[in-house]
């Protein structure tokens, strides 16, 4: 055996967890994703899904995905640096700037290529990446690759920002990365005070608005929006993965920076274009979110409906107000034999995060909501997970 091999054979986690028969990973749904799906032929109620606008199964959607492939074919065969840029790409880029409040937008093919490309790319040798903790890990890889300082500061705690602020020297550039939504605790990031802060340092702010988009704001803008700070934040990435129903992402900022990024961001120069009928997804999805503010109240009353519910059975869920809800279960094995348990004896999915998603002490059970999902079906997943976290002694 080759010494690659024979070092990476002494991983065994994923062996062991399925000798143990409780792997729970790479489950092969057999339907579209919607609130009920399919798997192994039987029913199941999908609380694992990020579509908070419930739109991923829209015919509406699927209509103008068709449609763009239909006229521009399967692919672009290229980055949009060189022959991969579509007028629909353009327009897209357009549309977004326009419903996020931002002067130019660049579409990347992954959310996670949005943030490691700009984290990156950004900031200089002499310049600080101020992080959250909890930071997504394409935030996190990101300012991995950049040659810049790092300094990381306690989860949404704006006392240690400012400590860290502190150290940085007043004339370097300072660029504090943040999410909006945290995506495995559901909490939301204190943006009022970070702007305040970068104001007062003189610092930059980009927020990954990814679980936020479709969720907060007016028409689904997001968490800037809510607070009404999109004009002291410079740059907003969101994803398409989540509400917009498609796949790809983007960063909304000034020209200023999308010029530098279009021509040093190396996730945006060497990656391929999204696909015509991801593009044209993305672009219905906005309309359908503006058009349709029901949706969103939908989303609020079910997330609203399920908060209670879980608070009142005595589950821990951290400070989530938002259709994530954590719910803390601190054991590895538990919450793989939970996730198991739901899955094959109640018909619940929903996803088990462990380290590095979280710190080995805080494995937690990620329930989701989507704006189609029904008040019975809410009230048919608490009922079953209290059940199952009561079997484990959890609760």
């Amino acid at each position: 055996m080759k010494l690659l091999q024979a070092k990476l054979s002494k991983y065994t986690a994923p062996q062991e967890a399925k000798a143990a028969g409780v792997y729970p990973y790479f489950r092969a749904i057999s339907s579209e994703q919607d609130p009920e799906v399919t798997i192994n032929g039987r029913r199941v109620l999908m609380f694992g899904s990020n579509c908070y606008t419930g739109l991923v199964n829209d015919p509406r959607i699927k209509e103008a995905a068709i449609e763009a492939t239909r006229k521009y074919g399967t692919g672009c065969a290229g980055s949009p640096f060189l022959n991969g840029t579509l007028d629909l790409h353009k327009k897209l880029e357009q549309r977004i700037a326009e419903y996020i409040g931002k002067e130019d937008v660049m579409i990347y093919s992954t959310g996670f290529g949005v943030n490691l490309g700009v984290v990156s790319t950004l900031t200089g040798r002499e310049d600080y990446i101020l992080w959250d903790e909890q930071d997504h890990a394409s935030i996190i890889e990101g300012r991995r690759l950049a040659f810049s300082k790092s300094l990381k500061y306690k989860h949404n705690d704006m006392e240690s920002l400012e400590e860290q602020l502190r150290k940085c020297e007043p004339d370097k550039v300072k660029l504090i990365v943040t999410d909006g939504v945290f995506s495995m605790e559901g909490d939301v990031a204190n943006l009022p005070k970070i702007t305040e802060l970068a104001k007062k340092y003189n610092a930059a702010v980009m927020v990954d608005e990814a679980h936020a988009i479709g969720v907060f704001g007016k028409g689904g803008r997001g968490v800037c929006d809510h607070f009404g700070v999109t004009g002291d934040v410079d740059l907003i990435m969101g994803t398409f993965s989540k509400s917009f129903a498609s796949l790809g992402g983007f960063i909304a900022t000034d020209k200023e920076i999308t010029n530098f990024l279009r021509h040093h961001s190396r996730s945006y120069i060497f990656t391929a274009s999204i696909t015509p009928a991801s593009t044209a997804a993305a672009l219905k999805a906005i309309d359908i979110m503006i058009e349709e503010p029901e949706r969103q109240e939908q989303l609020w009353a079910l997330t609203n409906r399920a908060l209670d519910g879980f608070r009142s059975a005595g589950f821990e869920i951290g400070n989530t107000s938002t259709p994530i809800i954590p719910l803390y279960v601190r054991d590895n094995f538990k919450t793989f034999a939970i996730t198991r348990d739901l899955l094959e004896d109640e018909g619940i999915f929903v996803n088990p995060v462990v380290s590095p998603a979280v710190a080995p002490q805080d494995t937690l059970i990620r329930f989701s909501l989507m704006a189609t999902h029904t008040p019975e079906q809410v009230d048919e997943a608490l009922e079953k997970i209290t059940r199952v976290f009561k079997k484990h002694g959890i609760i």
